[in-house]
Formats: C-alpha cells, structure tokens, sequence
C-alpha cells in the first residue's frame, strides 16, 4: 500500500508542479472519506489537480461550472417523460460519478450549493420521492476564488464545514514556474496511467479507520477544539464534527508516513486545513493566524 501511495504521489508532482504538501493533503482528505474546498485564484492548478486525482486512480470523473442560472436538476439529474412507456424515467446528472469538480462553487445560488452538500452528506439524491444511491467512493472537490465576491452566494459557516478539508495551492516555487513558462510543463491533455484502483483504494480508507489512537492524542484534540469554545477573538468554534475530522485526518496522515498508530505531530500536521474554514474570528484575526495561534498554546503530550 505504502508503495503504491507513493507512486500515486510521485504521479501527481508530474502533473502539478511544487505542491507535493498539497498533493498530500489532498490525498488525506480523500483516504478519510472527506470532501476538499480549494480556495484560490483563478490559473492556480485547482482543476490541473482534480484531474489528475481522477486520472491516477482510474475513477469516472466529471466537472460542473457552476453559474448563477445553475439549477439542482442541472446537477441531481431529472424525471424526463417517456411518451413510448408512458413513464417518467430518471436520468442522472454529473453528480454520479466518483470524482466531481464543482467549479466556482460560490457562483451558483444557495439551493443548487444544497443540493449539492446534501449529496455530499447523505451519499445519495432524492428525486420524485425515490432514492439514487450514488457511486463508491465519491469524492467532491470544490474550487471558489477568495478575493472576486461580486455577484456569488458565498457558502454559509454551516456548508462549509461539511467540507472535510481547505486547501489554497498558492503561487508555484521560481523554478517550478521557469519550466511552466518554458513550456516544459505538464501536458494538459496527457492521459495518466491509473496507479491505484478504486477496490484498492477503499482497502486504504478501510486500514485509515483501524490505525490506533492513544487517549492522549485524543485528549490533545479535544484540548485544541476546547480552546475554540472559550476563546473570545472565536465567534464561532469547532463543532464535534470538527473533532471527528481532526481524528480521521490525523488517522490518513499517519497512514501516508507509514505509521499505525497517530502521533501529535499527525494532528498539528491536518489542524490548520482541516479548522481554518470552520473558525470565524472577530474582524482583526485572521482564520490562518488563529488556528497558528491554537497550536502555540496548548500543550502538546509527550
């Protein structure tokens, strides 16, 4: 298993450039059933990284614009009327396949960004009363831009932290960009072999759920989450669920250092990605600057 992630990685650096820590988290959030929100500007490599994702793990794929006229039937699928059966028959949206790529995310209205969520949380669609389950395993990964609001619906506290995970791929290192320039970059329309196949996949996410974690690595997230509740610069802390996804990706992290039991240092590593978008601090705080100063103040255990 350890050699196939690492060949997954390895695969996923010739695509993307520079971001072997993002690739990495990527990865955590996908091996912890998690879904991913990357949150940057446009031309950063978001879409370059779903698509190698789906490419190298041989997973149906499928990308959906979202725009201010996008409806929830654009996305679930719809009843169409057969006039030969006499019958509505249902045909599925982009929403069933195992990978899907929300694009601009905060550009679609609140109840087509529900309907998505609420596929993302329940596993399946409901349409005319009948339930679709939807394909295993699934993996949602949003994008949105941080800085151009104008005209979007941004994602309220309670969506946003149904995403497992935040990431911001941020600009390329000087060398990494020489080559993008040069045009000794990735091919954009290279087809990737696929490494890892979805059963062996699933064993993965299976072998996450069995790594050991102590009581004290348990008590040391339930100290970072606590903070959140009596901190008064936090106006909204970290919920249980927050907690549950600290333990997890602390789980997939320690998986992919090729350990069987989770360390403190797994938890500080998916803390800040994992609790940026789910703390709202008053106005002179950064999200980023808070969770930095969560770790600083409590103890780690020995």
């Amino acid at each position: 298993m350890q050699e196939k992630l690492k060949q997954l990685t390895l695969g996923l650096a010739d695509v993307i450039y520079g971001k072997e820590q993002q690739i990495k988290l990527a990865l955590c959030a996908m091996l912890s059933r998690g879904h991913l929100l990357l949150e940057d500007l446009p031309g950063m490599g978001k879409t370059t990284l779903s698509h190698g994702l789906a490419q190298t793990l041989g997973m149906s794929y499928q990308r959906i614009q979202f725009t201010s006229d996008l409806l929830p039937a654009d996305i679930l699928g719809a009843s169409i009327f057969n006039t030969k059966e006499h019958k509505f028959t249902f045909h599925k949206g982009p929403i069933f396949s195992q990978i899907v790529l929300a694009d601009e995310i905060n550009r679609a209205g609140p109840k087509t960004q529900s309907a998505l969520l609420e596929a993302m949380e329940e596993g399946c669609v409901s349409i005319d009363s009948e339930r679709y389950t939807l394909p295993e395993p699934f993996f949602v990964i949003a994008t949105q831009n941080p800085q151009h609001q104008s005209g979007t619906f941004p994602l309220p506290e309670s969506q946003l932290d149904r995403f497992f995970m935040r990431l911001s791929l941020g600009f390329p290192p000087a060398d990494a960009e020489k080559l993008l320039i040069k045009g000794l970059g990735p091919q954009r329309h290279k087809t990737i072999e696929p490494i890892i196949s979805c059963t062996e996949l699933q064993q993965m996410q299976n072998h996450v759920d069995n790594i050991s974690i102590a009581n004290t690595v348990v008590d040391y997230i339930l100290a970072l989450v606590t903070l959140t509740r009596h901190d008064r610069d936090i106006t909204h802390p970290l919920s249980p669920r927050a907690s549950i996804a600290l333990a997890q990706g602390a789980k997939a992290w320690a998986f992919l250092e090729g350990r069987d039991y989770v360390m403190p240092e797994d938890v500080q590593a998916v803390f800040s990605s994992i609790c940026e978008h789910r703390v709202n601090p008053h106005d002179n705080y950064s999200q980023a600057s808070v969770c930095d100063d969560i770790l600083r103040r409590v103890k780690v255990p020995l």
